[in-house]
C-alpha cells in the first residue's frame, strides 16, 4: 500500500505540455535546449534553466507560489526560459544535467547563449530570494 501511495503522489502533479513548451504556474518555458539558445542569442537574453520532475515537492511549491507572483514574472520576462525534465534521457538534457551538476529537483541556473554560468539557485528559494537571484542574474548579464 506504501508503494501505491508513494507512486501516486509521484505521478500526480498537475504539469501541463504540448510539444515546444511546459506550462508550469503561469509560465510557458520552453523544452528544447538548442531553440531555447537560439532564441536567447537572437533576443540577446540570458537562459533562465529550470531542472525538475513531476514528482518533486518543491517544483510544485514553485508552480503555486513564485511563478504566479507578479513580480516573479515581471523579471521571468527578462530571460529565455527552459524547463529540463530530470528524467528526461535526451542527450541535450543529460547534457545540460552533467554540465551544471544538476542531481536533484528543484534547480535553477542562469546562463548566457553561450552557456557560460550566471546564477545558480539550488534547491528551493523562497519567492524574496528567488526575485534575488533573478536580479543578480540580470546584474551580472547586463555587466557582460
Amino acid at each position: 500500500m506504501a508503494l501505491g501511495i508513494g507512486y501516486y503522489s509521484m505521478n500526480t502533479a498537475s504539469v501541463l505540455s504540448d510539444e515546444s513548451h511546459t506550462y508550469h504556474g503561469d509560465t510557458a518555458w520552453q523544452t528544447d535546449v538548442d531553440e531555447a539558445l537560439e532564441t536567447a542569442a537572437a533576443e540577446d537574453k540570458p537562459v533562465l534553466v529550470y531542472f525538475w520532475t513531476t514528482w518533486c515537492t518543491y517544483c510544485e511549491d514553485y508552480n503555486e507560489n513564485a511563478y504566479v507572483e507578479p513580480d516573479v514574472h515581471d523579471r521571468l520576462d527578462n530571460f529565455v526560459l527552459l524547463a529540463v525534465n530530470l528524467d528526461d534521457s535526451s542527450s541535450e538534457a543529460k547534457d545540460l544535467q552533467r554540465r551544471y551538476n544538476a542531481n536533484y529537483p528543484p534547480q535553477h541556473v542562469a546562463i548566457t547563449p553561450d552557456g557560460e554560468l550566471l546564477v545558480d539557485i539550488n534547491g528551493y528559494a523562497e519567492t524574496d530570494s528567488f526575485i534575488a537571484y533573478l536580479d543578480e542574474a540580470q546584474s551580472e548579464w547586463k555587466s557582460r
